[in-house]
């Protein structure tokens, strides 16, 4: 039985030149790819477990484990070859070949690894992030990849985004240093209208929406922004945190809401858009 195995083992699957492919060498190869899954498993969850332990950062977890994932991948395909029987030197004329394919149709995924591991120690993009894309698409950072960021919308679908547009273009991480944000809810009330009734009844909007900041340093303000061609426009400035940072659109419902129910209760008028027409005979 064992001398038959051994035979089935040493068939040969390929053979070109000096270079001679047998079963056993694939077996082996498969496996030491089975072994390094199994292995990036319980590195990551060690490394998991040591970094709690010592209080680390999520992100710095999350760092920690890409950059494991990485050099246990490449050291496993280089042992997967050498199981193969590919010498160091054909490994070598192999690197050289890709050398030539990252000059010619490479250069993005390059760049983009390149970039991924950028953004992973500068710590310009972090898991969990509220990020503003230049096309105006906002979405929470969710994974770091080797070649693209994914990104879950609003919508709730799932965008990926390479890399290098993170370092060469103008991102708005609404979530960098921290989880505070500034929303400016526009309205507008009509000509005539006590401009110190619409700052109290913008007030009274602010403190009506239990999401509302109040400090020291950030507190609710009115502020008149333009005498427009139908109304004067105003700006009601609050502050919000957390989670409600994420739900820009959610958080505006809500004060427009409580800002039409205050203008209401004081009989202030909200404008609309008139023409006058006058007929010449």
């Amino acid at each position: 039985m064992i001398e038959q195995l051994q035979d089935w083992l040493s068939i040969s699957l390929l053979t070109l030149g000096d270079f001679n492919l047998r079963i056993a060498d694939m077996a082996s190869a498969l496996g030491i790819l089975l072994l390094g899954v199994l292995l990036l498993r319980v590195v990551n969850k060690a490394s998991s477990a040591a970094a709690k332990r010592s209080g680390a950062h999520d992100q710095n977890i999350y760092i920690i484990q890409r950059v494991l994932k990485y050099i246990v991948y490449s050291v496993v395909i280089l042992l997967a070859f050498s199981a193969l029987g590919v010498s160091f030197d054909n490994l070598m004329l192999v690197a050289g070949a890709l050398g030539v394919g990252i000059g010619f149709g490479l250069q993005s995924i390059v760049n983009n690894f390149v970039c991924g591991i950028i953004i992973l120690f500068e710590k310009s993009l972090r898991i969990g992030d509220f990020v503003e894309l230049p096309n105006g698409l906002l979405g929470e950072v969710r994974e770091i990849n080797i070649r693209s960021t994914l990104i879950r919308t609003l919508d709730n679908a799932d965008i990926l985004v390479p890399n290098a547009d993170f370092v060469s273009n103008q991102v708005n991480n609404w979530t960098l240093n921290d989880d505070i944000r500034r929303f400016s809810i526009h309205f507008s009330v009509a000509y005539g209208s006590d401009l110190a009734a619409v700052r109290e009844a913008g007030l009274k909007a602010a403190e009506d929406v239990p999401i509302t900041l109040h400090r020291e340093d950030i507190k609710p303000g009115v502020l008149v922004t333009e005498l427009g061609s139908s109304g004067v426009e105003c700006s009601l400035i609050v502050w919000a945190k957390g989670e409600w940072v994420k739900r820009p659109g959610l958080v505006k419902s809500q004060y427009l809401t409580a800002i039409y129910n205050r203008l209401r209760e004081s009989e202030i008028e909200i404008p609309f858009p008139q023409m006058d027409v006058h007929m010449r005979s």
